[in-house]
């Protein structure tokens, strides 16, 4: 791809400031997944290495816009500021106002960290006075936060217009290498797993994976409808019977394997009956939660055979024990597969975090819906406003 990355610039006594995403669970007060946190160190360390100041900042939950943390503390970064302290080993100062320049001047820090900037006002906007002001505080601004690379505000997108320098931090780099290795440029077979509630979610997803990949194994309530359109009764499941057409134009497009045997219940609870049968015998009062042990191993066969894995989305209520194997399986090939391997999406990585699979993966994605929107073929804003730089630098 066509964009500076933080080792094509030399940050030997510049000011940088780092865009991260480190939005994580706060539990009173304290940090209790630091899993993105983690993810942002190298970036931050690289920075540390050379520049004269390092300047992080993030957004942290859904607070109001233009209301100070002071009034909504629930939402301050003041427990991640301490969290990546302790990780650095060194103090990382918490800005309230980085827009008082003299004071910020006047400090000998050479870490710190903005306020949450979605409590600023013109963030979510892109306001590009706001931008200016972030600008202001850097000689190069690193975008290293790929889960907010969707959307098009003044930390992700402005920022880089007005940075005198703007580059892709590690992660973002790795996220983007790894997403076109298995889209681009993959090797061959190539299979995706898409899971999921519905259709209609990620039918974009679906309709660009389809021209991509030599087979596509659907999951969750979305092969319901794949099966229903081929012709199955499927009892009282999850599906939509308005996309039945789309699912026949997939299928004649792409290679998709559906269910041979399901897991069936008449209720969807801890305490389920689960019963396995024939894709032929689902009664009229059942829901299928679950692919069946022969379909689990089909599919698992299948995915042994291919050098290329993206997965995103589970192939049944994984949460419930009851209706977990199916998953569990997939996640084993996955595994277990020789090829290279990329997952993406919240569920995938609860997924593959509850059957301990995460060391096997090639590469899991910190993006949720930036990795869906790549996916499905969308331009990311605050990597093309990185391409635009590299243009013009």
């Amino acid at each position: 791809m066509n964009f500076l990355r933080m080792d094509d610039i030399d940050l030997t006594g510049k000011r940088v400031l780092i865009r991260e995403d480190l939005n994580v669970p706060v539990r009173e007060g304290v940090v209790a997944n630091d899993t993105r946190i983690r993810a942002a160190l190298p970036g931050i360390e690289r920075a540390l290495q050379a520049a004269d100041r390092v300047i992080v900042m993030s957004h942290l939950g859904r607070p109001v816009e233009g209301v100070p943390v002071a009034e909504q503390e629930e939402y301050s970064l003041r427990p991640v500021a301490d969290h990546l302290s302790g990780l650095l080993g060194r103090e990382v100062t918490l800005l309230k106002d980085f827009r008082d320049a003299a004071t910020l001047d006047g400090m000998s820090d050479q870490l710190l960290m903005l306020e949450n900037v979605r409590t600023y006002k013109g963030e979510k906007g892109n306001a590009q006075a706001l931008a200016r002001d972030y600008a202001s505080l850097c000689d190069v601004f690193v975008m290293d936060a790929f889960g907010t690379a969707h959307r098009a505000q003044a930390s992700t997108h402005g920022v880089a217009l007005h940075a005198k320098e703007a580059c892709a931090g590690p992660l973002l780099a790795g996220e983007l290498d790894a997403l076109e290795r298995s889209l681009s440029s993959p090797q061959r077979p190539m299979a995706a797993i898409v899971g999921g509630a519905k259709v209609s979610s990620k039918l974009e997803v679906l309709k660009n994976l389809s021209a991509k990949v030599d087979q596509l194994i659907v999951g969750g309530g979305i092969a319901n409808t794949f099966l229903l359109a081929a012709g199955h009764a499927i009892g009282r499941s999850l599906c939509e019977p308005e996309l039945v057409g789309v699912a026949s134009e997939l299928m004649q497009s792409v290679t998709i394997p559906l269910p041979s045997d399901v897991v069936v219940a008449t209720e969807l609870s801890t305490t389920a009956q689960a019963r396995i049968c024939d894709i032929a015998e689902v009664a009229a009062d059942e829901m299928i939660l679950d692919i069946g042990p022969d379909t689990a191993g089909r599919f698992a066969e299948l995915l042994e055979t291919m050098q290329t894995i993206l997965w995103n989305g589970p192939v049944g209520v994984f949460e419930i024990e009851a209706f977990s194997a199916g998953t569990r399986r997939i996640a084993a090939a996955v595994a277990d597969n020789r090829g290279f391997s990329i997952a993406g999406g919240g569920e995938t990585i609860a997924a593959i975090d509850k059957f301990g699979v995460t060391e096997q993966i090639s590469y899991i994605s910190t993006g949720g819906g930036a990795f869906l929107e790549y996916v499905q073929g969308e331009p990311l804003p605050a990597v093309e406003v990185l391409k635009q730089r590299a243009v013009s630098a």
